[in-house]
């Protein structure tokens, strides 16, 4: 058993206080997300550019007169202590026609230097990975870290996911939070649609479609899940960078731990003999409350999504290799 991010004792309250790594688009769209939802009490930037760091900084203080009651500041990792989650945005953003996979060598070695200096000082909090390739960048936070796998976990294909049900709900014409479908593995190019387990209210899809008279057109289904793999290619080429959903889908998963909501969140953590697949970090349903990762949801996948779910996990073991972190 994990123990709680706080034990205050009964006649006082220990503010909440979130880290954040790295002050560029992802960590200071997090930031204002953050502010807005009143989350924390005391929220930290930290950053290289330290003088980004403290402008942002002052550019969120302006806000809490509208917002909540909330102390921010710029900081060093010191700062991470008694942090209840340290959130790592920290690195070389994806340029347009970039893999993930194609970051990993320059934000490993940013990796190399933050992550020991974040868990010397925050021992007992939680790291939630941002910065790409997330998944890549998770096992070798749990690795530099030293700390318990349940407490490190990447934003994995949250975002995937929720691009995934956007485009599926656009197509059925219902609220996306009424599609309930997952993409796992490798949040990246090799991702998985699990297709045999999405469904509308209870109901598979070609299941749906029959029931309300409408075609079921697996084209038209590959085309959203390629649209849903590709779109953050698309958003780079338009506008530069991602940030606004992925903030979103960051202050979700703060939320859950916060809260202790016990939420099933398809993040990125580590997986052990489950597909024949162990030792690797990537993206399942997974159970996240106050410890961080509660436990990982074991899919019933058909034997399809199996395969391709191994191929994508040999992807990612194989760039591990070439870290040598293992």
């Amino acid at each position: 058993m994990q123990p709680p991010l706080q034990q205050p004792h009964e006649s006082e309250t220990v503010p909440v206080r979130i880290a954040i790594v790295g002050t560029g688009a992802v960590g200071s769209t997090f930031a204002y997300a953050l502010l807005m939802s009143g989350l924390a009490s005391e929220i930290v930037l930290i950053d290289v550019n330290r003088s980004k760091a403290e402008g942002e900084a002052m550019d969120l203080n302006h806000a809490v007169p509208f917002t909540h009651p909330t102390r921010i500041w710029a900081g060093d990792y010191g700062d991470c202590a008694g942090a209840a989650i340290t959130v790592l945005a920290a690195g070389v953003p994806q340029k347009p026609g970039q893999t993930r996979l194609e970051c990993l060598q320059a934000n490993a070695r940013v990796w190399r230097e933050i992550v020991p200096a974040i868990a010397k000082h925050s021992p007992h909090g939680i790291l939630l990975v941002a910065t790409n390739p997330v998944d890549v960048l998770t096992y070798a936070a749990w690795k530099l870290s030293g700390l318990s796998a349940s407490r490190v976990l990447g934003s994995g294909t949250i975002l995937d996911t929720a691009r995934f049900r956007f485009l599926l709900s656009q197509h059925f014409g219902v609220d996306a939070r009424s599609v309930h479908a997952f993409i796992i593995g490798e949040h990246g190019d090799s991702e998985v649609p699990a297709w045999s387990l999405a469904n509308i209210a209870g109901m598979a899809l070609p299941e749906y479609c029959r029931a309300n008279g409408l075609p079921y057109d697996p084209q038209a289904m590959n085309k959203i899940f390629e649209s849903t793999r590709d779109a953050a290619y698309r958003i780079i080429e338009c506008k530069g960078a991602t940030y606004y959903a992925v903030a979103a889908g960051l202050l979700r998963i703060v939320q859950a731990i916060v809260r202790h909501q016990s939420t099933v969140l398809s993040v990125s953590s580590l997986i052990s003999d489950y597909c024949g697949i162990s030792d690797v970090c990537f993206s399942l349903p997974t159970v996240v409350d106050r410890g961080g990762v509660q436990r990982v949801l074991r899919l019933e996948l058909d034997e399809s999504e199996s395969a391709k779910l191994r191929h994508s996990a040999g992807i990612l073991l194989e760039t591990l290799h070439a870290l040598e972190l293992k």
